[in-house]
C-alpha cells in the first residue's frame, strides 16, 4: 500500500496569510498542501489560480503543492501550473475528452497526474488505462466547488472499488474528510487525506493532522496483515 499522506486544503485557510499558513502546516505534519483552483465555469465558484500559486512556492520553499482543477478545459493550464511550482495536477475527468493525452502532457511537465471524479460520476468512468497511466485518483466525498460542506458518506465504496483495481496508486479522498469521518475513508483504502475546515478551523491543528494520519496507517497495517 502507498504510505499515508495527509494534505490539508487551503480553501479553508485565511488566504490574507497563504504562505504562512502553508508553513503552519507543514511544521504541523502536514506533507502536501492541497490547492484548489476553481475557474467560474466547471464550477460556479472563483479561487486562487497560477500567479498566486507562483507566490506560494516562492514564499515556500519546496512546498508539495497538490494542486486540485476544478476547471473547464483542464488541458489550457497544464503549463501555467507547472511554472507556477505546481507537483500534482489533477483533473477532472468530466471536464476532458481526452484524458489520456492530458496526463501525456502533464508528465511531459514534470508533475503528477491526478485524475477525479464528483460525487454522482461512478469510479467505473476511470478506465484502466487511465487508471494504470496516472499516479493518484481521487474521489470526491462533497460536490466541488465549495468548501464546508457535509460529507456524503455513498461515495466511500468508489474508493474500495479503484483500491480493488489499483492496489499500488495514490487514492485521494477529498470533501468533508475530518475526525468523524475519517474512519469510512481509511477502511476503504484511502491513503491521501484532503481536509480542510477540520485541520484550519482547529485550535491544535498538529493534533488533527497526527490523528488522521494515525487512523489511516492503523487501517493499512490491518488491511496488509489480512494479505
Amino acid at each position: 500500500m502507498p504510505s499515508t499522506i495527509i494534505a490539508p486544503s487551503v480553501l479553508a485557510s485565511d488566504f490574507g496569510q497563504l504562505a504562512a499558513e502553508c508553513k503552519r502546516m507543514i511544521k504541523g505534519g502536514a506533507h502536501w498542501l492541497h490547492m484548489d483552483v476553481m475557474d467560474g465555469h466547471f464550477v460556479p465558484n472563483i479561487t486562487l489560480g497560477a500567479p498566486v500559486l507562483a507566490c506560494v512556492s516562492k514564499g515556500v520553499p519546496g512546498i508539495f503543492m497538490d494542486c486540485h482543477m476544478m476547471v473547464s478545459q483542464p488541458e489550457k493550464w497544464v503549463d501555467e501550473i507547472a511554472d507556477a511550482g505546481g507537483s500534482l495536477y489533477s483533473f477532472h475527468i468530466e471536464a476532458t475528452s481526452d484524458p489520456v493525452s492530458l496526463i501525456h502532457s502533464i508528465h511531459a511537465r514534470n508533475m503528477k497526474a491526478g485524475v477525479a471524479i464528483s460525487p454522482d460520476t461512478p469510479s467505473t468512468a476511470i478506465s484502466d488505462e487511465v487508471g494504470e497511466l496516472t499516479d493518484m485518483l481521487i474521489v470526491m466525498t462533497v460536490y466541488p466547488g465549495r468548501g464546508g460542506q457535509k460529507f456524503i458518506e455513498r461515495c466511500v465504496p468508489k474508493v474500495s472499488e479503484l483500491r480493488a483495481r489499483f492496489p499500488d496508486k495514490d487514492i485521494e479522498v477529498d470533501g468533508g474528510v475530518g475526525p468523524k469521518t475519517i474512519d469510512a475513508c481509511a477502511q476503504a483504502g484511502s491513503n491521501v487525506i484532503v481536509a480542510g475546515t477540520a485541520i484550519f478551523g482547529a485550535n491544535e491543528p498538529e493534533q488533527v493532522i497526527a490523528t488522521l494520519r494515525s487512523v489511516v496507517d492503523a487501517a493499512q497495517a490491518s488491511a496488509s496483515a489480512k494479505h
